[in-house]
């Protein structure tokens, strides 16, 4: 082994939920070790204006929001790494973490690596991201005031997304690729009954169009008839599902639930794991917010202090 060292808290993962822990964990003394990954900063910087953050009546982008909260954990001494952990061992203590070949130990772990939104892979999606096209509507929603959009998916967040999307766009297509929703009934029937959405069944997303700014028009492919139709809209929402971030884990190491969000006990940021401790959309399926993140940061820091001063360290 090339390299090792020990540390009190290892924060594996950036963004809200990391950066919150960084600046707790390094205001109690407990000189935290921060693994950014080679995303710094998570599902934020690759969103454009964030208007829902409370202390930025302006709004921020999200790519400076990470840079200021980046800024904010190291003025109190955070040291980070901005690259990905390739393997952890909480089998024995103290934790093992790899870096390729380098090797850390570490007496407790935080994990906020995020999840990931699921995307299409379809012609223009990541073109756009940022620009009309979002997985978040709870997000970005309100920037497509009184103007055509459409959302893509079929199940309970689907329904709830275009639900919210009715607030604000004058029109909400839901594009479904088969004839009939995995939605709960409740939920599908509100949609089913709203007068603003319009249920495209089994239909495809193609290609999202657009100029050098913006979202301008979709390509969509009906399945069953096999044509092919261009609607004129400005914003473009996937709801298809997040996936956590939690590959540098497997089941025998860490209860996760069906999806892979990493489990944690009621009111509390600890896992099964003693001295492993989950914040942000690593451990949070419902909110996925930004604020709720970092307040999920907040507890986890404050769970390790405790965890460590109970344990004599």
């Amino acid at each position: 082994m090339s390299f090792q060292s020990h540390e009190k808290v290892v924060i594996i993962g950036s963004g809200p939920a990391g950066y919150t822990a960084a600046v707790y964990a390094s205001r109690a003394n407990l000189k935290p070790l921060m693994f950014q990954g080679e995303e710094i900063g998570g599902q934020l910087t690759t969103t454009t204006d964030v208007e829902n953050f409370p202390g930025f009546p302006e709004g921020i982008m999200g790519p400076e929001m990470m840079v200021m909260f980046e800024k904010q954990a190291k003025r109190f001494g955070t040291r980070m790494i901005p690259q990905n952990v390739s393997k952890i061992d909480t089998t024995s203590r103290p934790f093992k973490i790899w870096v390729g070949e380098k090797q850390w130990t570490a007496e407790s772990v935080i994990v906020s690596t995020g999840a990931s939104a699921k995307y299409l892979g379809v012609e223009g999606e990541r073109k756009y991201l940022g620009r009309g096209v979002s997985a978040c509507a709870t997000c970005d929603g309100a920037f497509f005031r009184d103007v055509p959009v459409c959302i893509v998916g079929g199940g309970d967040t689907a329904m709830e997304e275009a639900m919210f999307l009715t607030r604000f766009a004058n029109k909400v297509y839901l594009v479904h690729r088969r004839e009939d929703f995995r939605a709960s009934k409740i939920m599908s029937d509100r949609v089913k009954a709203h007068p603003k959405i319009e249920i495209m069944w089994n239909s495809e997303l193609l290609e999202i169009i657009g100029n050098e700014k913006m979202v301008q028009a979709v390509k969509i492919y009906n399945n069953k008839t096999k044509e092919t139709t261009q609607l004129d809209l400005e914003g473009v929402f996937i709801a298809i599902g997040h996936k956590p971030n939690t590959d540098i884990f497997d089941s025998k190491q860490i209860d996760m639930d069906e999806q892979g969000y990493i489990k944690t006990e009621a009111d509390s940021t600890y896992t099964t794991v003693e001295g492993l401790f989950a914040c942000g959309d690593v451990q949070d399926s419902v909110y996925r917010q930004a604020v709720t993140a970092a307040g999920s940061g907040c507890m986890a820091a404050i769970d390790a202090e405790r965890w460590l001063e109970d344990q004599g360290m």
